[in-house]
């Protein structure tokens, strides 16, 4: 009999999956890595994460039935199986463009995107909310949590742990556990999770005992039975205790996470029983591309240029903040480097090389990095925290109660400040200036060149007090016409027809736009020296520039104090409102009129062979 060619796009997903045979099904695995390593390759995105989760997915998808059963995922990133699995194949090739699909789950995309994921840890305190819900609704349907163990590192998850196991509901939470996050898994709790991996003899010891009990006749099955129920010490004897049976789920694994059969096996069992359940499944990272299994951190995001087009170890802002705290570090033993799970896309890889006594890789855990920060600052050292923009802000309460009202010092390196392109609303870097600018004994600086930011950097590690934030973006340096550099402000012009402010890469841009116009370019953002007060004071007309969100930021701050020294000018303020979608920095900058076309427009210094229009 000849064998059935299966084909993605000739099945009604996810509803004909149930259908086909196993084999059939790894022949749809083999074409969904295929179709994610060419989209990956030529678009950008997260690959690694990816070709680790298709059998799962797959599996998921088989035993339970979305939309009805709630399929939440962790992150995201790796629910590229999840979109073709669901409808949208047709749109893949799209994925992380304008207007195309998300790299992440979002649910006006599609009805079976649960939750919006773009933050570690979430999923299971999303996945018991909407459980809860269905069984007040008296929907009998399954919420499911798909979570990789690097998400385990953030408390978020045990929180959500912590309440879910007790509830009784229809639950389940799929540790996805490959030993990795971005960077390899650091803590307990990786150590915990790897001893569970590797000791498998309790497994064993339960079935050979379930198998002997069977066949004692007539008592064999009700001590079984009875031994499964009871909450004797003959249970912890026979049955092994896990952390997560403590904290009432039932647990099911370890399972092989490429062995459909296995976890169809599994996931079966655990919506069978109807009440919480934590599935442990084994994956690897990289899975069927060889380069990624090999180095999967390497892989976990390409860029859209394709694979180390921008190395670890390249020049941009992330490489030159790190070879510069490092060699900082050498000077000073007590600068210690902090990082979230990100060594190397901070570029701290350098100091960790370096001073690894004094680098501490705390997990994906923001918060508890900023209160570590603190707990060290109040020891005598001076603690760097580097961390994205958009995760800064899991730790908004930390910088207020733990380190700014006591006035420690700590510092931090914001990196992918302002647009960062295709990861889109989740990870645009815009709120960082508007949440710290509330936080007193805070100042910000935003250099726009590599040697700006290594004068901000020393600046903040010696001569500012309290939290002293440095924030650049993400790639590499555009040469600023006719600025120097500095750690607070630089003025080009006099008398000019008006005032353009900014501060940051934009500048760049400011510099061909502005015509006639005067430029101040800011570097400390935050709080505002008054010479630069006395500067704007002197112009009718100002506008500001800020690759930032527009409500709260360094714009209103300055246009307040402006008249509140008595301002009469006009002053315009062109900003970011509300979330940014995926798309290109390039097109970011166009859709918001921070380009040098958008800028002239403002500026109304458009003029015919000056500016592209």
């Amino acid at each position: 009999m000849e064998k059935r060619r299966v084909r993605l796009k000739d099945l009604t997903l996810p509803q004909e999956l149930g259908t086909l045979s196993i084999p059939e099904c790894e022949q749809l695995c083999r074409e969904i890595r295929k179709i994610i390593i060419n989209t990956v390759m030529k678009n950008g995105g997260h690959l690694s994460s990816n070709l680790g989760t298709v059998e799962l997915t797959l599996a998921v998808h088989r035993v339970f039935h979305s939309p009805a059963d709630k399929i939440v995922w962790d992150v995201g990133h790796q629910s590229y199986t999840h979109k073709l699995l669901t409808g949208r194949l047709k749109d893949f090739s799209t994925l992380r463009k304008k207007d195309g699909i998300s790299g992440f789950c979002r649910p006006e995309e599609s009805e079976h995107d649960a939750f919006i994921s773009g933050h570690s840890s979430t999923a299971i305190s999303a996945a018991f909310g909407i459980a809860e819900a269905m069984r007040l609704n008296g929907d009998r349907h399954h919420a499911v949590a798909v979570i990789g163990d690097g998400a385990f590192t953030g408390g978020l998850a045990y929180e959500g742990l912590n309440n879910a196991g007790k509830s009784g509901d229809n639950i389940v939470v799929i540790l996805n556990h490959n030993d990795m996050s971005i960077s390899k898994n650091v803590g307990a709790f990786a150590k915990y999770l790897t001893s569970i991996r590797r000791n498998s003899a309790y497994l064993d010891a339960k079935k050979h005992t379930e198998q002997f009990l069977d066949n004692v006749p007539i008592v064999g099955e009700p001590i079984t039975k009875f031994i499964k129920a009871s909450k004797s010490a003959l249970k912890s004897v026979l049955y092994h205790s896990t952390m997560f049976e403590d904290m009432g789920f039932v647990y099911v694994g370890p399972v092989d996470g490429h062995n459909i059969a296995e976890l169809e096996d599994a996931l079966r069992a655990a919506k069978k029983l109807r009440r919480p359940v934590f599935v442990h499944v084994n994956t690897v990272k990289g899975k069927g591309f060889p380069p990624a299994e090999a180095n999967p951190g390497e892989f976990h995001a390409i860029s859209a240029e394709g694979y180390n087009a921008e190395s670890f170890n390249n020049a941009s802002f992330s490489n030159v903040f790190g070879k510069k705290l490092a060699e900082l570090g050498r000077k000073d033993e007590n600068i210690c480097a902090v990082t979230a799970a990100m060594k190397y896309a901070t570029g701290l890889q350098h100091f960790a090389a370096e001073h690894g006594e004094r680098f501490f890789d705390v997990g994906i855990a923001e918060s508890h990095a900023v209160t570590f920060s603190a707990g060290l600052a109040k020891q005598g050292k001076i603690p760097v925290f580097a961390v994205y923009s958009s995760f800064l802000q899991r730790a908004y309460d930390q910088l207020i109660h733990d380190a700014a009202t006591e006035g420690e010092h700590i510092v931090l390196g914001i990196d992918r400040a302002g647009f960062v392109g295709e990861d889109g609303e989740t990870h645009q870097g815009i709120f960082d200036v508007p949440m710290l600018i509330t936080i007193p004994n805070t100042v910000i600086y935003s250099p726009s060149t590599y040697a700006e930011l290594e004068k901000c950097l020393e600046r903040a590690i010696y001569h500012t007090d309290g939290i002293a934030a440095v924030r650049y973006p993400k790639g590499t340096e555009e040469m600023t016409i006719g600025a120097e550099d500095t750690d607070s402000y630089f003025l080009t012009g006099s008398g000019g027809k008006g005032l353009a402010v900014s501060y940051g890469r934009i500048v760049h841009s400011l510099y061909s736009a502005a015509g006639d116009h005067d430029v101040l370019k800011l570097v400390k953002i935050f709080p505002i020296d008054e010479e630069v007060i006395e500067i704007c004071m002197k112009y009718k007309d100002i506008y500001f520039f800020e690759e930032s969100s527009g409500s709260g930021g360094a714009g209103e701050m300055l246009m307040t104090k402006l008249f509140e020294n008595g301002y009469k000018g006009n002053f315009t303020i062109k900003a970011v409102n509300g979330f940014v979608r995926q798309m290109s920095v390039d097109e970011s900058m166009k859709e918001y009129g921070l380009d040098v076309c958008g800028m002239s427009r403002t500026l109304g210094t458009e003029r015919s062979g000056t500016v592209e229009t």
